[in-house]
């Protein structure tokens, strides 16, 4: 295991510890990381009503979670984030839905501006985009797939506006907001049962 995400993993927490930090940031009005505005301390808030809304709603179904049993392999799931960034509030509640289903499958998080060199390993186009998921085999300590920032259809659907406009803008981010509250966490749930099937033949 590279030395890097081995000292990260040994600094991670649980994705219960990581909602009781959100949650105790939201009601002190803060935020992880190193900046802290009124701004970030606003979307700490808002992600914290998202994921305890995800935590209650996100279904799998029961194909999926027939998926999810037969997969085998032991990994950890080292999941970079902030507490203000909202990708990271629609995704990883859905991503935690899939390991809490697999005894095998370990969700570890860290924060981003906590572990830059971590997060300068696994860089999205040159940019330090969350959430992002580090899958490890815990038994070789080998990066086996990453994922993130986003799901593929909201990747798909940032990629197609940035051809036309450039940059992102506050229409479209709260366009893709409800994107995410239409798709009920489904992209996420099919993207990584996708990347499962590509290490352990669970779909057949």
């Amino acid at each position: 295991m590279h030395p890097i995400i081995k000292k990260s993993i040994n600094r991670s927490i649980t994705y219960q510890d990581y909602r009781t930090l959100v949650k105790q940031l939201a009601d002190e009005h803060s935020n992880t990381g190193i900046e802290k505005t009124v701004a970030l301390a606003n979307y700490t808030k808002l992600n914290d009503r998202r994921m305890k809304r995800w935590d209650k709603t996100i279904k799998v179904s029961e194909e999926v979670q027939q998926k999810i049993l037969g997969f085998n392999q032991k990994l950890t799931w080292l999941i970079i984030t902030e507490s203000w960034c909202g990708d990271a509030a629609h995704v990883i509640p859905a991503l935690n839905k899939i390991a809490e289903l697999s005894p095998n499958i370990d969700v570890k998080l860290v924060l981003r501006d906590e572990n830059p060199e971590l997060m300068d390993m696994f860089l999205t186009n040159g940019a330090r985009a969350i959430a992002k998921v580090i899958m490890i085999d815990n038994k070789t300590g080998e990066v086996l797939n990453t994922y993130g920032p986003r799901p593929s259809e909201a990747t798909s659907y940032v990629n197609r506006f940035i051809a036309k406009n450039v940059s992102l803008t506050p229409e479209f981010k709260e366009d893709l907001q409800h994107w995410y509250n239409k798709d009920k966490g489904q992209n996420v749930i099919n993207d990584v049962i996708e990347i499962l099937c590509q290490l352990e033949p669970i779909c057949q």
